[in-house]
């Protein structure tokens, strides 16, 4: 009994002390300067914001994986549609653009709609040949569709392409473009739920994979949309702007009494704002998620994690659950995605890598314990100040450790293989809690 209580104990305790942890390696990356830290604050709380943000992914990741057990593969898709919020919704319209094919676009994707829908209903009512009638439907919506739809693309893109070619957004605030995202992702997972949760879990991550490289695919070629690889830049913002405070007489007075230029006060300002946004959110969703997990619906989402088929016995609709978390989970790396194109104020559909949008996301949720929130948290914020830092520790080590060694040969081959340190660093990282603590660093309860 007596072992019981110590070791309940030691689990709570152990989120408070590796935040702690994590306050420490941020203000050492802030304060001192050596071969290990910056000492810079702008770099200390640039990668605190990307962490936060991170940190909204990772729990959107674990509301799938540790309440439902469901393989998500394609958290860059969710990401990449998410983040295509922004340029949709908070980026002044494109003059001309709208007038050039706008009412074609969206008279197109009526038809495409429409066109599933009554493929749809065809399937269901019809008793026979359906199998045909379905065919023609969707040949015939599809040959309507590229009909409407393609010439009204060519008039948007040559409406002065070399500096728009897209159609522009809405010009509503930044802040209005966030929920949007988490709407776009939630629509996009609802799609793919609705066709690929019936299948088994390792076909469902072949799918959710397949599904998020499509999405990434669609935003780098439909220049209308978002200018493809020409990126979509000036993407306004919820805090001020660097060059506005370093124009304002009593900032820049401020700032010198604390010791800081107007140029480094300006951007330490910036990023604190970010932070307090980005933290905000993260509480809340925290908050939100944790109350789902000890409601009913969350045992029971728990219940049919550990055993489906006894939950489908005891009359549990298990696909239809899965769809609820799949699409709330989702809807959260959509939001996530929202606020790092905001926060980046650049739309560039090439910089989704696979590599840093879904298996890192995936080391920071089992590093910190799938099926906590908690520890879906501390395990972004501590595997992504690992990532960035291996790219500075990891040349330093090597170097360090070939000093000995003669010049040429093996030493330069080590020495030029240093900058993939940090990839070698995170299968380290991950195999480390594998080993020892195989349920994370902050375990479900």
């Amino acid at each position: 009994m007596a072992t019981n209580r110590q070791a309940e104990t030691s689990s709570i305790w152990r989120a408070p002390v590796l935040f702690a942890i994590l306050a420490v390696l941020f203000v050492l990356e802030g304060t001192v300067r050596n071969g290990m830290f910056s000492g810079s604050w702008n770099t200390s709380l640039a990668i605190l914001n990307m962490g936060l943000i991170s940190a909204i992914t990772a729990l959107g990741v674990n509301m799938q994986w540790g309440y439902a057990g469901l393989f998500n593969v394609g958290v860059v898709g969710f990401l990449a549609i998410g983040g295509l919020a922004p340029v949709l919704v908070s980026v002044p319209p494109v003059p001309g653009a709208w007038s050039a094919g706008g009412p074609r676009v969206l008279l197109a994707l009526a038809a495409g709609v429409g066109t599933l829908a009554l493929a749809a209903f065809a399937w269901r009512r019809l008793p026979k040949g359906r199998g045909l009638a379905v065919a023609a439907i969707l040949i015939a919506g599809f040959v309507i569709y590229r009909q409407i739809f393609d010439p009204a693309v060519i008039a948007i893109e040559a409406n002065q392409s070399a500096k728009y070619g897209n159609i522009g957004g809405l010009g509503l605030p930044v802040l209005v473009a966030w929920p949007v995202g988490a709407l776009f992702a939630a629509a996009a997972a609802w799609a793919v739920g609705k066709v690929a949760l019936g299948l088994r879990s390792d076909y469902l991550a072949i799918a959710t994979l397949g599904i998020g490289e499509i999405i990434v695919a669609v935003l780098k070629n439909e220049e209308w949309l978002s200018r493809g690889v020409k990126n979509v830049s000036g993407i306004p913002r919820p805090v001020p702007y660097e060059l506005a405070l370093q124009q304002d007489p009593a900032f820049v007075a401020r700032a010198q009494a604390w010791g800081f230029s107007a140029a480094e006060a300006s951007a330490i300002w910036v990023k604190l704002c970010y932070a307090g946004l980005f933290t905000l959110v993260l509480i809340a969703l925290i908050l939100l998620a944790e109350l789902s997990l000890k409601s009913p619906w969350g045992r029971m989402m728990r219940a049919i994690r550990d055993n489906e088929t006894a939950a489908e016995a005891m009359g549990k609709d298990v696909t239809g659950r899965h769809l609820q978390v799949f699409i709330i989970g989702s809807a959260v790396i959509g939001l996530a995605g929202a606020m790092m194109i905001t926060q980046d104020g650049l739309m560039a559909p090439t910089s989704y890598n696979p590599l840093r949008y879904t298996f890192l996301i995936w080391v920071m949720v089992i590093v910190g314990g799938s099926g906590n929130n908690w520890g879906a948290v501390i395990g972004a914020l501590l595997i992504w100040f690992l990532w960035i830092k291996a790219e500075i520790w990891g040349p330093n080590l090597i170097a360090a450790l070939t000093a000995p060694l003669p010049a040429g040969g093996l030493k330069d081959h080590l020495l030029d293989s240093a900058a993939h340190m940090r990839f070698i660093a995170m299968g380290a990282v991950l195999l480390l809690v594998l080993r020892f603590a195989p349920r994370g660093l902050v375990p479900e309860k």
